[in-house]
């Protein structure tokens, strides 16, 4: 059978909080049964069933074992689908030739050859279960583990939630995750406990340290449907977008606020590419709502450039100017209270709703208009025939923007940074369904581009930051001359930089693009 599910990672306020909220939500079906279980995972000395997708286990439910078969798993948008299949277990002994499915038995067996199978790690795990029902008919599994993974010597504690759809559809999933976790904090697992259990072994842990994550390339294909492309488009951005939260909430590297407003960036990007295949009000929805929470993540990530991208490298260039130590000191301090405001707003139930909405939009095929007879035909077009007129269409913005860029305002250039940026990253998804090489050369040229851009977006930043009478150490004189080194030596470099932008622009436009 496929297992569906949604887990979440919990602590012991966590724990507490989940368990009155099922009560007052009175949706048990059945009242909730606690047991034991303890879960033993083998696999060879060099690991080949965790290289090959596949996880066996033994668990113990009371007085008796259970041999179970877990193969093919997926993670999308905090949605666990798995194959399992299970078989009794005498005696708490291995038997693979007891595997009820014929193929997934010879596979397995083939897959192991002669090797000897042998514990890598466990769970020992106190579970709390009921099974829910919600107003839509969907039943629901949930399952409260509270206890600790080991291997070998070593053992970590751990709780986790498990939310197994039993009968209804997926959407009913995320429906009872936001009934659950009405106050936000929601923390979406995206391991399995084997795979935990196989961390642990390895490096001695079992959750990774929160650490900024990139954008990663999404394989595309000519023949590949728009409606899949647009899938696996969105499901990479949600990874960025979610790993980045986690990221800002639990350390302070730079890196987490500035990967965390490229992935919404690009999700709005990715909405905008696709628009004509899987246009709907509720993308349109998501997309406002990505708009204002970039929106917040922008206001910390401008104090981190300032800081890192200004301030520091003129204070190592004057080391003499006391002026900048003073500055530096104001500007952290604000910096501090736009983190903290920043994670007020990212545990926030309307950041959490955003999350479980946006990955209940890909994950259930959300855009589906039934009224709409002839969406079928769009969503079977092949991407690369949508493609051509997807970066058509941003080209076009672009260089509607750049009419007269030798006379552009301050204003007007920001908007065409911004043109350039949603045409780069569209080229970044939809690049794979072309030439490498053409590919290459345009992204080149146009990240030489942005690189000026985003240096004089920077200026005309800092300028508005600095320059107010409520700016950080605007009272203060030497904080003031430190201002005035770091405007005056950017302006003057600021000209010249505008001019090879210019330069660079018309290069960019005598080349051409490169998907006619």
């Amino acid at each position: 059978m496929t297992e569906i599910e949604l887990k979440f990672v919990l602590d012991e306020d966590t724990t507490r909080r989940l368990k009155d909220r099922v009560k007052t939500l009175h949706l048990t079906e059945t009242d909730a049964r606690n047991r034991t279980l303890r879960t033993v995972y083998y696999d060879t000395a060099d690991h080949v069933l965790r290289k090959s997708g596949t996880a066996l286990r033994l668990r113990k439910d009371g007085r008796t074992w259970t041999q179970t078969v877990k193969a093919n798993a997926t993670i999308n948008g905090g949605l666990m689908r798995t194959r399992e299949v299970d078989n009794a277990a005498p005696g708490g002994h291995l038997d693979l030739t007891r595997i009820p499915d014929p193929v997934l038995r010879a596979t397995l067996i083939e897959t192991i050859a002669a090797a000897e199978l042998a514990p890598i790690c466990e769970t020992r795990m106190k579970r709390a279960s009921s099974v829910l029902t919600l107003g839509s008919g969907s039943r629901v599994e949930l399952s409260i583990d509270v206890g600790e993974i080991a291997a070998g010597d070593l053992a970590e504690p751990f709780r986790e939630a498990e939310l197994e759809l039993i009968e209804g559809d997926v959407d009913s999933l995320y429906d009872l995750t936001a009934q659950l976790f009405p106050e936000g904090g929601l923390h979406l697992s995206g391991m399995s406990k084997s795979a935990r259990g196989y961390m642990l072994s390895d490096t001695g842990k079992v959750q990774t340290d929160p650490a900024p994550r990139n954008a990663s390339p999404v394989p595309l294909f000519a023949t590949m449907t728009s409606e899949i492309a647009a899938r696996d488009i969105l499901r990479e951005c949600f990874e960025q977008i979610s790993a980045n939260i986690d990221v800002v909430l639990n350390t302070e590297a730079p890196e987490g606020p500035h990967q965390l407003r490229i992935g919404l960036r690009r999700l709005r990007a990715a909405f905008g590419i696709f628009k004509p295949i899987i246009g709907h009000p509720e993308m349109l929805r998501l997309n406002e709502q990505a708009k204002a929470i970039g929106a917040e993540v922008g206001a910390l990530r401008d104090l981190d450039v300032v800081i890192t991208d200004i301030i520091d490298p003129s204070a190592e260039a004057h080391p003499s100017e006391p002026g900048f130590a003073v500055l530096r000191s104001a500007i952290s301090s604000r910096r501090e209270d736009a983190r903290k405001h920043l994670r007020e707003t990212l545990r926030s139930p309307q950041v959490q709703s955003f999350q479980i909405d946006l990955a209940r939009f890909i994950e259930t095929r959300r855009w589906l208009a039934p009224e709409d007879f002839e969406q079928t035909s769009r969503l079977a077009m092949p991407v690369r025939d949508h493609s051509c007129a997807a970066l058509a269409k941003r080209w076009k913005s672009v260089c509607r923007q750049a009419r007269g860029i030798d006379h552009l305002s301050i204003d007007a250039r920001h908007e065409l940074r911004k043109e350039l940026k949603k045409l780069r990253y569209s080229i970044e998804f939809l690049g794979p369904l072309y030439s490498p090489k053409k590919v290459a050369v345009f992204v080149k040229q146009m990240k030489k581009l942005q690189n000026i851009f985003g240096d004089l977006n920077d200026l005309a930043m800092a300028e508005e930051m600095l320059c107010k009478s409520d700016s950080p150490g605007a009272r203060n004189p030497s904080a003031q001359r430190a201002v005035g080194w770091v405007l005056g030596t950017r302006t003057a470099s600021s000209d010249a930089a505008w001019s090879h932008a210019r330069e660079l622009w018309h290069a960019v436009k005598q080349t051409g693009p490169f998907w006619k």
